[in-house]
């Protein structure tokens, strides 16, 4: 390692460990070291990447108050420094980081909030791709329907939670409004953006077994099947079409190299 960066290296772990020594060769302009300057400077350091957490997961902040998200978020900066200059993508390890956080273990949904959170601006920063259109389907003859295999939008994330995740996350946005909640109450999350706003919404268990199933390759009739194991009364057709409508889809095929996009 060169002189250069191993005293890069030196410096970035005393921004992040406040038990850490002033590096040698900072000086301040009386020409002598000042460990109350570069102490300005590390906290900044960590104000300004709470503030991309907070950026991150309002709801999170808002569940928990200001006070005690600005000293989770900050025991997560220290262990976990952002690997790019582009904070727009930080924070990607909160949520679990949030599951082993011992203050917070008297919210065991916290972490499933921050999933759904995670997940809406990872689906807001992927890739643009034309969804499926609604009459894409129609020519696929009826025999071969339950050979189709779907190609879900590259912007689709789906979120399973023991809590009612979906709906302590809606109470706790912008314009949510608190509620009494059933803790027991399990709550599965269907995230996409097929064009230009996120879109966040609840799916019943037998409807995120569908997706989870076509998502893994799987044929509509296979997703069916395991709909089904969960459901009895599942409905194919309104399931599908609330998917296509929704643009959860960017493409299918019918086997033989018959692929079909937008």
């Amino acid at each position: 390692m060169s002189c250069l960066a191993e005293r890069q290296q030196t410096f970035a772990a005393a921004l992040l460990d406040s038990s850490r020594a002033v590096p040698e060769g900072l000086i301040g302009p009386d020409g002598e070291p000042s460990a109350r300057r570069f102490n300005v400077y590390r906290n900044n350091v960590f104000v300004g990447l709470t503030e991309a957490l907070r950026a991150g997961f309002p709801c999170t902040a808002r569940l928990v108050g200001d006070e005690f998200f600005a000293a989770m978020a900050r025991v997560f900066a220290a262990a976990h420094p952002p690997g790019s200059p582009v904070l727009l993508h930080y924070g990607a390890g909160f949520p679990d980081f949030v599951t082993s956080f011992p203050p917070a273990e008297s919210l065991p949904y916290l972490a499933d909030v921050a999933r759904i959170e995670r997940a809406a601006t990872e689906a807001y920063h992927e890739r643009e791709e034309p969804p499926l259109l609604p009459g894409a389907l129609a020519g696929v003859p009826p025999g071969k329907a339950s050979l189709l295999r779907f190609r879900l939008h590259p912007s689709v994330r789906l979120l399973r939670s023991p809590f009612p995740a979906f709906r302590i996350w809606r109470m706790n946005t912008a314009d949510g409004m608190p509620a009494p909640v059933d803790l027991s109450e399990r709550q599965d999350t269907l995230v996409l953006r097929p064009d230009a706003e996120v879109d966040v919404r609840q799916m019943l268990p037998a409807s995120h077994d569908f997706v989870a199933a076509l998502a893994q390759g799987l044929t509509l009739a296979q997703a069916l099947e395991a709909a089904l194991a969960v459901d009895a009364g599942f409905d194919l057709s309104e399931n599908l079409r609330e998917l296509i409508q929704m643009g959860a889809f960017a493409g299918f095929d019918l086997g033989a190299g018959e692929n079909h996009h937008a």
